[in-house]
């Protein structure tokens, strides 16, 4: 059983977004939480649940910085924003507090119940909209300084998956993408998990970063 939080302001779409959940039996709504302030306080009695799904705008505690307090004090708990909003400046700040997935809240069941399972596997479940914003972000960032750095020998292929499965997009879609086969991307996934030395996502793109490979 997946232990799942909601911090949503507005009841009517917490209540909607409970019902979604809960239409998998592998789910279990523990906490429904008003606001970013009244979430900490009640993970700091329990903090025993799996992911929260998270609004950003909330009064008392927006969803940034409840975000980035549960990921500092609570690193086993995954965030998922949930937002109408769609911008790249609250993309940018949710990635930056600690969030693994960036969802909108008129997605199917389905989705959400699919987003949840991928960010406890430690993928980084987006909507597919948000997915190209972030694959922008990416590409319109500043080049660092060059130097000489270690590439672990990565291909040119390898790192466009890389940088794609950072971006939150599933295997399925990177193949699209790159018009390769679903097995060709669990390949090269492979095969970029060895060079690095990890042995799932979140590992591979926590090295990439810190050795500015992303």
């Amino acid at each position: 059983m997946i232990r799942i939080a909601i911090a949503e302001d507005i009841p009517r779409l917490a209540e909607t977004l409970k019902d979604k959940i809960l239409l998998s039996p592998d789910f279990e709504v523990k906490l429904m939480a008003p606001n970013g302030m009244y979430l900490i306080q009640e993970l700091t009695k329990n903090h025993g649940v799996d992911v929260i799904i998270m609004d950003i705008q909330m009064p008392l505690l927006d969803g940034i910085e409840a975000t980035r307090q549960v990921t500092a004090r609570w690193p086993h708990i995954k965030v998922i924003m949930s937002t109408v909003f769609d911008d790249e400046q609250n993309l940018f700040n949710a990635i930056m507090a600690g969030a693994c997935g960036y969802l909108l809240k008129a997605e199917e069941p389905k989705k959400i119940h699919r987003s949840i399972y991928e960010a406890i596997e430690g993928g980084l479940p987006m909507s597919a909209g948000i997915a190209k914003k972030a694959i922008g972000l990416m590409r319109s960032a500043p080049l660092p300084e060059a130097k000489d750095k270690e590439t672990f020998g990565l291909t040119e292929r390898e790192t466009g998956v890389l940088e794609q499965l950072a971006a939150g997009l599933s295997y399925e879609q990177v193949a699209d993408n790159l018009c390769i086969s679903h097995g060709t991307v669990r390949k090269h996934v492979e095969n970029i998990y060895r060079k690095l030395g990890v042995n799932n996502r979140t590992g591979a793109l926590d090295k990439a970063q810190k050795n500015s490979l992303l």
